[in-house]
């Protein structure tokens, strides 16, 4: 996987991190992503933060 592509996903109340690929190119945005989390057992919001 290249590094430059990859962004680290992280959830504020839980505090879980996911890491993911974004094409930079087309995503000038910060992503959102609905995930699993282990910890609340349910689909909760992950937002984009910084490496």
């Amino acid at each position: 996987m290249s590094q430059d592509r990859l962004i680290q996903i992280k959830n504020k109340a839980s505090g879980e991190v996911y890491w993911t690929r974004k094409n930079k190119k087309k995503v000038e945005r910060k992503i959102e992503l609905k995930k699993y989390s282990k910890k609340l057992r349910k689909r909760i919001t992950f937002k984009e933060a910084k490496k």
